[in-house]
């Protein structure tokens, strides 16, 4: 394991020139952390309660609003988000045809309770109030004759208030909105509360500091600091505010997921998932999560890849609201899963 200062040292990834192609993007490799500590963890059975004329298709975005709600965000016959009450039980859906609602990729509760979600198919960003009203809408949903999106690559220039297939949201304490634009643009853009530009990093795809390919996640902590999945370049970013590079940590292998978990003492944890083509050969060496301080240093590690209850088969949205109390959802299973970190040990009668 590597340790540095917080935000003391930048460590940088330089991948093969080949690495930058678009077949690559789902490529996945083994992480370079070796020795680390496994976190005893369980997953619980049957959680989630769907009724009898619904289910999940390709599990992409899940998280938790502060009554202890969970939100799915699942790409099926169409995409589609469900509420599930603290106990598992759904309660009822989002967004029932809403035009943004193409192809689902993120959805995140912000600190006030509204739900966001991002549409990697619509190349929009949506935010709703806590009653399900449609408050904000950021981004463009391409015409028609262009098809659900544009995967044109390299891409043409990036504009202010128009994605290239983004990838998820996440906030500071002021509310300023920052969005990894992911597939086509590469970048994080930085709006304010209310939705104007402020500035933007990356956008050349590359794998210099700075630069981002298939920026995937993006997540923030107490201070600001925005954690950006750089999942095309095997490392993880760490910028402050303004979006300037803080440090870079490399060692977790393809970092599809991440999440900052809130109170005093936060975490970040990182997925390390395997390929959405669910080949063989990767699940040795992927499918497995990490815990980490916020300055790099990994903590453990659990889960591996696989279809089984506790496995995980290509973990795309991680919730971390309580750090000991994961939610993850995943797309080669078709589901979401609740999971407990260090669990009571269950004592057996004599």
């Amino acid at each position: 394991m590597r340790r540095c200062a917080r935000f003391g040292c930048v460590i940088s990834v330089l991948l093969a020139a080949g690495a930058l192609g678009v077949s690559s993007l789902s490529a996945q490799t083994k992480a370079k952390a070796e020795n680390v500590p496994l976190i005893p963890y369980k997953s619980v059975p049957n959680f989630f309660k769907l009724p009898a004329d619904l289910y999940f298709g390709e599990g992409i975005g899940i998280a938790t609003n502060s009554k202890g709600h969970i939100f799915v965000y699942h790409r099926s016959g169409d995409t589609r988000l469900f509420e599930f009450d603290e106990k598992g039980n759904y309660t009822k859906e989002w967004g029932v045809g809403l035009y943004s609602s193409e192809f689902a990729h993120a959805v995140r509760v912000d600190a006030q309770d509204n739900v966001w979600i991002v549409d990697e198919g619509s190349n929009m960003v949506v935010k709703f109030n806590p009653d399900g009203q449609v408050a904000m809408v950021l981004g463009r949903r391409p015409e028609p004759v262009m098809a659900a999106f544009d995967s044109t690559l390299p891409p043409a220039p990036a504009e202010k208030y128009k994605f290239g297939r983004p990838t998820d949201v996440t906030w500071d304490a002021q509310g300023n909105i920052f969005i990894s634009d992911g597939y086509v643009n590469s970048r994080v853009v930085k709006y304010d509360k209310n939705g104007r530009f402020l500035k933007s990093v990356g956008g050349a795809r590359g794998n210099e500091p700075s630069q981002l390919n298939t920026p995937h996640g993006i997540t923030s902590d107490a201070q600001g600091n925005i954690y950006v999945a750089d999942r095309g370049n095997a490392r993880v970013q760490v910028f402050d505010n303004d979006l300037t590079l803080r440090a870079i940590y490399d060692n977790v292998g393809n970092p599809w997921a991440v999440c900052v978990s809130p109170g005093p003492h936060q975490y970040l944890f990182v997925s390390n998932s395997n390929p959405d083509a669910n080949p063989a050969a990767s699940w040795a060496i992927t499918g497995e999560i990490y815990k980490m301080e916020l300055d790099g240093t990994i903590l453990g590690k659990f889960g591996k890849a696989g279809k089984g209850l506790g496995e995980f088969s290509t973990v795309h949205g991680l919730d971390c609201r309580n750090p000991n109390e994961l939610f993850v959802s995943e797309i080669s299973a078709w589901r979401a899963q609740k999971i407990q970190l260090n669990p009571p040990q269950t004592s057996v009668a004599r």
